[in-house]
């Protein structure tokens, strides 16, 4: 996809910010600092649209960015930072839980693993949950240039062996920093939104 056009919208907090527009919508998920906001700049090439932090745990609300008037990425909360409270862990859990429950919007999640470390329990969890609850997903490993080439396939048996991976989902090897896997990414992008919009008009044509 050509991005003429990006801006952020809004950081929501609950259902009644979220836009009402029924634009598709790409959900990012994954553990703090494992680089949503870096892959969302990367696809759309601006360097400072999605806003990076180098303190985990920052990002605490939905944040949506406008792409083309076509589409939007929702960045949601990382997970598994060990300095947030519990407490407050819970209440993102349960926004988040909500978010991608019963919003019909969403037409793909990307659930983001670096690439050089295996899946955490959370990604796991995630994963098998999203699973259950029949969430479409695409698998990214990120952080593909921080490890030699000759190490990805390694590396990826290790992401696929810990999340029990469906062969049926996708697995792509991203970089932010080199742009690699972005045109692959964009294809899985489009298609999904394509899949969805062609189930929806059966949907409605049956109805």
């Amino acid at each position: 996809m050509k991005v003429n056009e990006a801006q952020f919208i809004i950081s929501a907090v609950g259902p009644s910010q979220y836009p009402n527009d029924a634009l598709p919508e790409i959900a990012l998920a994954g553990r703090s600092n494992v680089g949503k906001s870096s892959l969302i700049n990367r696809l759309i090439q601006r360097k400072n649209l999605a806003r990076t932090s180098s303190q985990p745990g920052k990002t605490q609300t939905l944040n949506y960015y406008l792409i083309n008037t076509d589409l939007y990425f929702v960045d949601l909360p990382g997970y598994g930072y060990a300095k947030v409270s519990k407490t407050k862990r819970e209440v993102w859990g349960k926004f988040i839980e909500d978010y991608l429950l019963k919003r019909k919007e969403i037409k793909l999640l990307l659930l983001l693993v670096d690439l050089r470390h295996p899946p955490s329990k959370d990604d796991v969890g995630m994963y098998k949950w999203l699973k259950h609850v029949d969430v479409p997903i695409c698998v990214v490993a990120t952080k593909a240039d921080k490890i030699p080439k000759s190490k990805w396939q390694k590396h990826l048996k290790i992401v696929r062996d810990a999340l029990i991976f469906d062969p049926s989902d996708r697995l792509i090897i991203f970089s932010s920093e080199t742009g690699m896997g972005k045109d692959e990414l964009w294809q899985v992008i489009e298609d999904a939104i394509e899949v969805a919009s062609e189930e929806e008009e059966d949907e409605a044509l049956q109805s």
